[in-house]
């Protein structure tokens, strides 16, 4: 993750009260809180062969400790509540909680802990670690880019990034499925995974 390992000695100015993308690493090493309010976890599956159904998760709770003297000591959690499941369609939703996919009264919550990240050069990274779903927990990898840290206007120190990957929902026992009249399936084996985070450094 950039914020592994940025560094920059571009002076702050009182012009720019706001620290920019190039904050050193000394100000972005520590321990942050994800931002609910300003961070997004999305997915997307393919639908009837055809087209991109789009979702998410409004409830979570996350952390990031970095240390930027040996990132490799470097961690990120995320817990995730699946009831909070939202694909802009209630009988959707409905479905995703039963006990054909999310088992959501059973499985309550999706989690992920890393176990390493490494740079790809530039501001762009690879963070490791191990989702947890229905039970099952597997690794996997998210590409990630830095984008910046800043102070906010109410003094919080954030950093921020994107993030992406892929899986197949049936390595976590996701299976159902329905056969289409022309071929194919319903809902694709492969999930796209998108982030937008923005985590801001505790006092």
């Amino acid at each position: 993750m950039g914020i592994f390992s940025r560094k920059d000695s571009t002076p702050q100015t009182t012009a720019a009260p706001a620290a920019s993308a190039g904050t050193g690493l000394a100000t972005l090493t520590g321990d942050y809180t994800i931002d609910p309010a300003h961070t997004t976890i999305g997915f997307t599956a393919r639908h009837a062969m055809v087209t991109n159904v789009k979702g998410g998760f409004t409830e979570f709770t996350g952390s990031l400790h970095l240390d930027g003297e040996n990132p490799a000591k470097s961690t990120a959690t995320l817990d995730v509540v699946m009831d909070s499941i939202d694909t802009g369609n209630t009988d959707r939703d409905t479905h995703l909680k039963s006990a054909d996919f999310f088992k959501t009264d059973e499985f309550p919550m999706m989690t992920f802990r890393s176990t390493g990240a490494e740079s790809l050069g530039g501001d762009d990274y690879r963070i490791t670690g191990d989702l947890s779903i229905l039970g099952v927990t597997r690794p996997i990898t998210i590409d990630l880019e830095f984008n910046g840290a800043a102070t906010d206007p109410f003094g919080n120190e954030r950093v921020g990034f994107e993030g992406k990957a892929e899986l197949l929902r049936s390595e976590w026992g996701l299976t159902w499925n329905a056969a289409l009249e022309t071929g194919g399936v319903l809902i694709s084996d492969k999930i796209k995974l998108n982030f937008d985070v923005s985590a801001i450094k505790n006092a």
